[in-house]
C-alpha cells in the first residue's frame, strides 16, 4: 500500500465524475497515512455509472484512494499503483504488467479480449459441461455468420438450427449496438439481418433472466424482464425482424414484479457458485457478469447467453461493501503471499 493524503469524499466524488485525477493533501500526506491506491482507465460513461459518491465514501473510509490514469501520458511515469481497473487498454498494460509485477491488473487484458468475441465467449461454459444435483448448465446452439446475407437460410439449415433465432453482433465493443439484438422467426425473413453477427436457438424462459454479478469470489444474482416467450401463434403471425435494444437494463428490473414463483426462483447457489468457480479458472477473470435463463417447463436447465466483462456493478444492490472488501482482499492476499514466500 502507498502513502497517500485524505481527500474530501465531494472532492473525490467530483473529480471522479470528471474524470480527473482525485486531489491529494500534502498535510495528511505528510502524515504518512496509508492508502490502497487504486488507478483507474475506464471510459467516462463508466465513470459515471461506476464511481458513485457513495463508492468513494466508503472506500475513503476504508484507505482506498482511486487515482483516474491520464491516457495520454506513459503509464510509467503515474502512479504508483496496487491496482489497476480498466475495461479494456491492451498493449500498454501488457507491458506495464511486465514491468511491474507487484501491481495487481484487474483483469489481464488477454484474457478479456476473449469475452469481446460472442464465437469464443461462451465455448468455455460448453466445454465445461457442468450438471451437478442442482441442475445443469448449458449454452443454447448457435452458428456464426461472417458475410453474406443471402446465404444465412442454407447454412441455418444445414447446421439444423431451430426458428425462431436471436441474432447478436458477433463483436462486443462496449458500445449499446453491440448489446441490440433481433429476434427471426422465420426462414424468409434471415436474409434481411446484418452479419457478422450470432445466431442463438431461442429457449423459451419465462421472460426473465438472471444477471449473475461475479466480484472475486463473490456472487449477487438480480432479475431482469426479458423476451417473452415465443408460441406457436407467434410463429404463425411473425414474418419479419424484430429488433430490440439492450433487453437486460436495469430498467427492466423484475425484483419486486409479481412474477410466477417458479419462473422468478433464483438459480441454486450451489450451482452458480460452481459455475462461477469454474468460469473465473478458466477465463482468467475476476470482474464479469453471466446472463442466465431457465428453461420453461425445466426447473433444472439453465442456459448461459452472454457473458460480459467489468458490467454495470453500479446497479448491483450492496455493490460499494462488496467492490471495496474486494479490493482490500486482493492486497491482503498479496502480502499473505509474500511473508509465506511463496
Amino acid at each position: 500500500m502507498r502513502v497517500h493524503g485524505e481527500v474530501s469524499d465531494d472532492e473525490a466524488a467530483v473529480a471522479a465524475a470528471a474524470g480527473e485525477q482525485v486531489p491529494i493533501s500534502p498535510t495528511a500526506a505528510s502524515a504518512g497515512q496509508q492508502w490502497l491506491v487504486v488507478g483507474y482507465a475506464l471510459t467516462k460513461k463508466k465513470v459515471k455509472s461506476f464511481l458513485q459518491p457513495k463508492l468513494l465514501a466508503l472506500a475513503r473510509k476504508k484507505g482506498i484512494h482511486f487515482v483516474s490514469i491520464d491516457e495520454t501520458r506513459p503509464l510509467s511515469e503515474q502512479g504508483p499503483f496496487d491496482i489497476i481497473l480498466h475495461k479494456e487498454w491492451q498493449q500498454v498494460l501488457e507491458d506495464y504488467r511486465e514491468e511491474h509485477p507487484e501491481v495487481t491488473v484487474l483483469d489481464p487484458p488477454n484474457a478479456i479480449q476473449h469475452l469481446h468475441n460472442r464465437q469464443s465467449m461462451l465455448q468455455e461454459v460448453a466445454d465445461l459441461n457442468l450438471s451437478n444435483g442442482y441442475g445443469e448448465v448449458c449454452t443454447p446452439r448457435q452458428l456464426v455468420i461472417m458475410k453474406d446475407p443471402s446465404s444465412i437460410p442454407d447454412a441455418v439449415a444445414k447446421a439444423g438450427l431451430t426458428l425462431p433465432l436471436v441474432a447478436k453482433p458477433l463483436v462486443v465493443d462496449g458500445t449499446s449496438k453491440s448489446h441490440e439484438l433481433s429476434l427471426a422467426y422465420l426462414e424468409a425473413s434471415l436474409p434481411l439481418l446484418d452479419p457478422p453477427l450470432v445466431l442463438q436457438e431461442f429457449v423459451n424462459h419465462g421472460g426473465i433472466l438472471f444477471k449473475v454479478y461475479i466480484v472475486g469470489e463473490t456472487i449477487r444474482v438480480v432479475r431482469r424482464f426479458s423476451l417473452p416467450d415465443v408460441n406457436t401463434y407467434d410463429l404463425g403471425n411473425n414474418d419479419g425482424i424484430f429488433r430490440f435494444p439492450r433487453v437486460s437494463c436495469a430498467t427492466n428490473n423484475a425484483e419486486d414484479a409479481d412474477v410466477d414463483p417458479c419462473i422468478a426462483e433464483l438459480p441454486p447457489k450451489p450451482l452458480l457458485e460452481k459455475l462461477g468457480k469454474e468460469l473465473r479458472r478458466r477465463l482468467g477473470l475476476r470482474l464479469f457478469n453471466i446472463d442466465m435463463i431457465r428453461e420453461h417447463g425445466r426447473k433444472d436447465r439453465y442456459y448461459v447467453i452472454d457473458i460480459n466483462y467489468f458490467p454495470g456493478y453500479g446497479k448491483m444492490p450492496g455493490y460499494e461493501h462488496i467492490f471495496t472488501d474486494f479490493l482490500l482482499s486482493l492486497v491482503q492476499s498479496k502480502y499473505k503471499r509474500l511473508l509465506s514466500g511463496c
